[in-house]
């Protein structure tokens, strides 16, 4: 299993982190890459992140298996204004390979025409951009090989959907004992 995280200037470090570090302990191969001409990528709270690579020096795109978009702001905006960002997600769609995005992420997906029709999730506030598809206030939505969901505080919830999307329900179960996720 092979999973890109993509980080423009200004993504949520929550939502971005907590998805590599979580899918890394069941051994999914998670790449970050910068968006940027610097492999340093500084996220919505001023942290800096080294990223595993740059954009454009990914090869064998067709390797991978699903794409993260974190959100936050600008993060989602860069995204979104990315045209390589639009091309790569509507490639991936295309070849119903897992698209999740969480936070403002989702509008990435609307401005690359895949929601229409599907159910949804995103940051409350941004419901007006996304009007193709079919918004549900759930903290995590799952349709066909599209993933979204709500916020920083459900990153968590959003990567256990991921990780039985990518793997299985034990998968899943097992990163859920090992966080201690009953405590919550």
């Amino acid at each position: 299993m092979k999973i890109l995280v993509l980080l423009a200037e200004g993504f949520e470090e929550i939502e971005a982190l907590t998805v590599v570090d979580y899918l890394r302990r069941l051994d999914i191969n998670v790449k970050t890459v910068s968006m940027t001409e610097d492999e340093k990528t500084v996220g919505a709270h001023d942290i800096g992140v080294i990223a595993d690579t740059l954009f454009q020096n990914l090869e064998d795109l067709e390797s991978y298996d699903g794409l993260v978009l974190p959100g936050g702001l600008p993060g989602a905006t860069n995204l979104r204004d990315d045209e390589r960002v639009i091309d790569l997600v509507q490639d991936f769609n295309n070849r119903e390979k897992l698209v999740a995005a969480i936070c403002a992420g989702p509008i990435v997906l609307e401005k690359a025409g895949i929601i229409a029709g599907k159910d949804i999730t995103s940051y409350p506030g941004f419901e007006d951009q996304l009007s193709s598809g079919n918004y549900k206030e759930d903290k995590v939505v799952v349709d066909g090989n599209i993933i979204t969901g709500r916020g920083p505080a459900l990153a968590m919830d959003f990567t256990i959907e991921i990780a039985k999307y990518l793997l299985d329900e034990q998968s899943a179960e097992d990163l859920k004992q090992d966080i201690l996720y009953r405590f919550l």
